[in-house]
């Protein structure tokens, strides 16, 4: 298995600030355009997920088409994950709304003929507030729920949960000139089983039931994967997995892959005792590893773990490595240079080696990580967590400076073009260096336990080979500057394929928060 790189973005943040007479500020399918493919392609990145491509709820009405009321919208935006009609794209990302469809395809094309391949959301879990209102669906499917019997609770045949007899209450009021949302009998929210769903649920979404056999519901979810499989679409991304039965994921993958045998599956999942179960067992090609690697790095980052705690994870993982989807931020994370995590992008080399170089697993990086987003605008909804707001229209400065720098080679600050000088180096690194992309790995942190200046809970090093080749990482999570001596036992030459037949020593020198490559 060799390494590939996957960019993540909301098409909709990929823009360049107010325009005259357009509202809301978003960015389109059209701008997602051959310079900013090509720009992927310099960093190394061979798949393209586009996050929020399915149309969603959201404030905002098109040409007979209403929009939902606030009430049950998070934002002005909304959340790209409250699906109102799993197959339709967003109006708001069309250039012309009733060609939308026609301006997706071209997308697709133009991302294909580009040489990447693209990654879409599947969304099994959960459906918007008012999914099924009069006028808001309009493909000729069978809407979810339409045949529910409502007067019970749960029965198999059933696409939601209800609560017969009991009315559904908001946490948030309806906003000024709104009528309020009502929904009677009430339905299951998201993530919680109440007809009362506080401020910190999924107040906005509605709960979908699954049995642990085959029903209708199955059927309905098939036929929508099918659907954009039929487009062209490469693979999905499956949120909050854990939330779906396993065996209703594990006949879906199977029956898609039986007729689509390239397209791949990649599950938003979190408990780590889990992991063998949705790869052996359910089929996943590509997992998030949010509770292994990520949630390690970030402590060893901010000081709160030892970097032994990396050899341990790797140790963990085993041989589900190369099945591990890698990364430092992504939508539902934290910016690693916000307040809340690093407060600096300059502090992301280290782990950047350790996410990107320290196996053949694949690499995640989200639209502005490279230039190093902070996160720190109070962009409405989210308000200042240190994240970059999914629920809202805004610009983000220094995506939209981004976007000028792919178009035009220049409007960078001058950091920010540093930083994504080092990115772009070791994306590319990553994918065209086959010591990176698909040879073996050897952790030497045991064997230099006690060699001079190497600190075992602030350094982390490894040996990466392939073809008679080997190249040597050293990492340094510390904020001063290191130098160590490094050693390099002959098995591990010999474990990578490198011809090198002597043990040796190095001396390396480090800066902070910063990586080396040696190469044998």
């Amino acid at each position: 298995m060799e390494k590939f790189v996957v960019y993540q973005m909301l098409p909709r943040l990929w823009n360049s600030g107010a325009k005259p007479g357009e509202t809301p500020v978003t960015g389109k399918f059209s701008d997602i355009d051959e310079p900013f493919l090509e720009y992927l392609r310099s960093c190394g990145v061979s798949h393209l997920w586009l996050t929020g491509l399915i149309r969603h709820a959201t404030t905002v009405s098109y040409k007979g088409m209403p929009a939902s009321l606030r009430q049950v919208v998070k934002g002005d935006a909304g959340s790209p994950y409250a699906i109102i009609d799993y197959y339709d794209v967003n109006p708001y990302l069309a250039d012309n709304v009733n060609e939308r469809h026609r301006e997706f395809r071209s997308l697709l094309n133009r991302v294909h003929k580009s040489g990447l391949k693209f990654i879409m959301d599947f969304v099994p879990n959960h459906v918007a507030r008012d999914y099924g209102r009069k006028g808001l669906v309009r493909s000729s499917a069978i809407p979810l729920g339409k045949e529910d019997d409502t007067s019970v609770h749960w029965r198999p045949e059933n696409d939601f949960y209800y609560y017969p007899g009991e009315d559904l209450t908001l946490p948030v009021p309806p906003s000024e000139g709104q009528p309020p949302y009502t929904e009677s009998p009430a339905k299951a929210s998201g993530n919680c089983f109440s007809p009362t769903p506080g401020v910190n649920d999924w107040y906005e979404t509605i709960r979908l039931n699954y049995c642990n056999t085959r029903t209708a519901t199955w059927d309905r979810m098939y036929e929508i994967v099918r659907f954009w499989c039929r487009k062209g679409v490469d693979g999905f991304r499956c949120d909050m997995v854990e939330m779906v039965p396993k065996e209703f994921l594990s006949w879906l993958i199977s029956a898609i892959k039986k007729e689509f045998p390239s397209v791949i599956f990649i599950a938003e999942v979190y408990t780590k005792d889990l992991y063998r179960t949705y790869v052996n067992e359910v089929g996943f090609d590509f997992l998030y590893d949010k509770s292994g690697l990520y949630d390690t790095l970030r402590a060893v980052v901010r000081g709160e773990a030892s970097a032994r705690a990396l050899t341990w994870n790797w140790q963990f993982l085993g041989e589900l490595q190369p099945r591990m989807l890698n990364f430092l931020e992504n939508h539902d994370e934290q910016r690693f240079a916000s307040d809340f995590y690093a407060g600096n992008a300059e502090s992301a080399f280290a782990a950047l080696a350790v996410s990107l170089l320290f196996g053949v697993s694949p690499f995640m990086l989200y639209c502005g990580e490279e230039v190093g987003e902070r996160g720190m605008n109070a962009e409405g909804f989210s308000q200042i967590d240190g994240r970059t707001s999914i629920f809202d229209w805004c610009t983000v400065d220094s995506i939209a400076r981004l976007k000028e720098y792919v178009h035009t080679g220049s409007g960078l600050l001058p950091e920010e073009e540093s930083l994504l000088s080092r990115y772009r180096e070791t994306l590319a690194l990553s994918t065209s260096d086959p010591s990176f992309s698909r040879g073996w790995t050897y952790d030497l942190c045991y064997c230099n336990l006690k060699s001079r200046g190497f600190d075992p809970d602030r350094h982390f090093c490894f040996l990466r080979g392939f073809g008679g080749e080997a190249r040597l990482v050293v990492c340094n999570f510390s904020s001063a500057d290191a130098e160590t001596d490094i050693f390099i036992p002959r098995e591990a030459f010999l474990y990578v394929g490198c011809g090198c037949p002597e043990e040796t020593l190095r001396r390396i020198r480090v800066p902070s928060r910063d990586f080396v490559i040696v190469p044998f």
